[in-house]
C-alpha cells in the first residue's frame, strides 16, 4: 500500500496517540484532532497489561514506561474481611515476556503526546479541534471540526479513525439513537493516597464483591515523601442497573457517601479508611459500558478504543485493548494491499474479540471469584476452600486471560506486530 496516504485521528488519548505511533512506526504519517486545546495530567490510575506492555515496548517505549509507573509482580483477591480468595503473579513473575505496569493516566498521555510530537513533528496534533461531522464522499472521508473561537475547519483523508472515547463524536454519526452509555448502578469514588503500598509494594488488591468492592494499586512513588502513590477506588451499587447515568462526570466526592460502609475493612497491613482519609481529592464516577457493535466500519471511517467498545473497569483491559487496537490497525495497513482491505481485516481481528470482553466484565470476568465466594460462604459458616475448590478459581483466572489476549504461554509465543512494519 502506498504510506503517502491521509490518515486523521479524532481523539488524542492514550489510544489515539497509541494509534498515531504505531501508524508512524508502519511508515505512515497521521494527524491527531484532539478537542481539549491545553492537555494536561488529568486522571488517576491505570494498568497496563502485559498485551499492552508488549506492543509499547516494540515502539520502543519500555524503559520510560517503567520509570513512569509500577511493575506489578502479584494481584490479591479479598473477602470484606481480608480472607484471601485468589492469588496470583502478574507481569514478569508470572512468566510473561514483559511486565504489567500501574501508571498515572494523565502521566502516560503527556507522555505520549511528548512521543508523538518529538517522533511526527509538532504539527502531527491538532488541539482544540472538536468533531463537528463526518462522512463519506466519492471514496475519501471528510470530517468538520470546531474550534475554540468558533471557526469551522473542514478536512478531507483517505482514512479517519474514531478513537475519542465512550461519549465518541464519531460513533454518535453512525449510531445517532444510541443514546447515553450504559450503567450498572455502581458508583466508584477514586482518588490516590501517600501511604506505604500494602504488602510487596508491587502489589494490587481486589477486596469485596460486585457490589462494594476496594480496588488499590501503587503507580508511583512520592519524591519529597518518599511514600508511594497508591491508587485507590470504592465501589458500591447505589441505585438498580438501567437508570440514566448521573449528568455530573467526574465531580468531586464527599467521604461522607462511601467510607461509612468500609468503616471495618481493616486487616493486617491494609487498612482501608485510613487509605482513603489520606486522599487528595476524590473524584466519582459511574460505571459504564456500552453494548458491542454489529459494526465498526462505514466506508473509510472506523472505531479504535473505548469508541468502538467501552467495557466496565474489571480485569484492567479497557485501555489495554485500546493499544491492541491500535497496533492491529497500523499492522493490516502495513501488510495489505489497499485500504479497504487492512480495515476489513482489522475489524475481523478486533471487534468480536472485544464484544466477548465486554460482556464477560458485565458478568465480573474475573472478580468473579469474589461474588462466589459471598455466595458460598454465606454469613461465614462454611470454610471456603470446602465450597470453593481451589481449581475452580484457577480456571475462572485462566480463562478471562484466554478471552482477552493475555494467556501468558500464548502471547510470548505470538508473532510480533512490528514483523513487518
Amino acid at each position: 500500500m502506498d504510506k503517502d496516504i491521509d490518515i486523521a485521528i479524532v481523539g488524542g488519548g492514550i489510544v489515539g496517540l497509541t494509534a498515531a505511533l504505531s501508524l508512524h512506526a508502519a511508515g505512515f504519517s497521521p494527524i491527531v484532532y484532539e478537542s481539549v486545546s491545553e492537555p494536561a495530567p488529568l486522571g488517576v490510575g491505570i494498568n497496563l497489561l502485559p498485551h499492552a506492555v508488549r506492543e509499547l515496548a516494540e515502539l520502543g517505549l519500555l524503559s520510560e514506561l517503567l520509570s513512569l509507573g509500577v511493575a506489578i509482580d502479584d494481584l490479591h483477591y479479598l473477602t470484606s474481611a481480608g480472607q484471601e480468595v485468589w492469588h496470583e503473579h502478574r507481569g514478569l513473575a508470572a512468566g510473561y515476556h514483559w511486565p504489567q505496569i500501574a501508571v498515572h493516566r494523565g502521566a502516560l498521555q503527556m507522555f505520549l503526546i511528548e512521543k508523538v510530537i518529538e517522533r511526527l513533528g509538532p504539527l502531527s496534533i491538532r488541539l482544540g479541534a472538536e468533531l463537528v461531522s463526518v462522512e463519506n464522499v466519492e471514496g475519501k472521508a471528510q470530517a468538520r471540526f470546531a474550534s475554540r473561537t468558533g471557526g469551522i475547519t473542514g478536512i478531507e483523508a483517505d482514512l479517519i479513525i474514531g478513537a475519542d472515547g465512550i461519549h465518541s463524536a464519531v460513533r454518535k454519526q453512525f449510531y445517532p439513537d444510541e443514546g447515553s452509555p450504559r450503567w450498572n448502578g455502581i458508583t466508584l469514588w477514586r482518588s490516590t493516597s501517600l501511604v506505604k503500598a500494602p504488602y510487596t509494594g508491587r502489589a494490587m488488591i481486589w477486596a469485596g464483591w460486585s457490589k462494594q468492592k476496594f480496588v488499590a494499586y501503587p503507580i508511583g512513588r512520592d519524591p519529597e515523601s518518599g511514600l508511594d502513590i497508591l491508587n485507590w477506588i470504592c465501589d458500591l451499587q447505589i441505585t438498580d442497573p438501567g437508570l440514566p447515568p448521573p449528568r455530573d462526570w467526574n465531580k468531586v466526592g464527599a467521604l461522607a457517601d462511601f467510607l461509612p460502609r468500609f468503616a471495618d475493612w481493616h486487616w493486617p497491613g491494609v487498612d482501608v479508611p485510613e487509605i482513603v482519609k489520606a486522599a487528595g481529592p476524590v473524584y466519582e464516577f459511574p460505571m459504564l459500558d456500552r453494548d458491542p457493535l454489529p459494526r465498526w466500519t462505514f466506508g473509510r471511517i472506523t472505531l479504535m478504543g473505548d469508541a468502538a467498545h467501552p467495557m466496565y473497569p474489571i480485569g484492567s483491559n479497557g485501555a489495554t485493548q485500546g493499544i491492541v487496537d491500535a497496533r492491529v490497525m497500523a499492522f493490516h495497513l502495513a501488510q495489505s494491499t489497499t485500504i479497504d482491505e487492512a480495515l476489513e481485516k482489522y475489524e475481523a481481528d478486533r471487534r468480536e474479540a472485544t464484544a466477548k470482553i465486554v460482556l464477560m466484565n458485565r458478568a465480573q470476568g474475573p472478580d468473579r471469584v469474589l461474588d462466589l465466594a459471598v455466595e458460598r460462604q454465606g454469613a461465614g459458616e462454611y470454610e471456603l476452600d470446602l465450597v470453593m475448590p481451589m481449581a475452580e478459581r484457577a480456571e475462572i483466572a485462566f480463562h478471562y486471560k484466554k478471552v482477552a489476549g493475555f494467556d501468558p504461554e500464548r502471547l510470548n509465543a505470538r508473532e510480533s506486530l512490528s514483523a513487518i512494519i
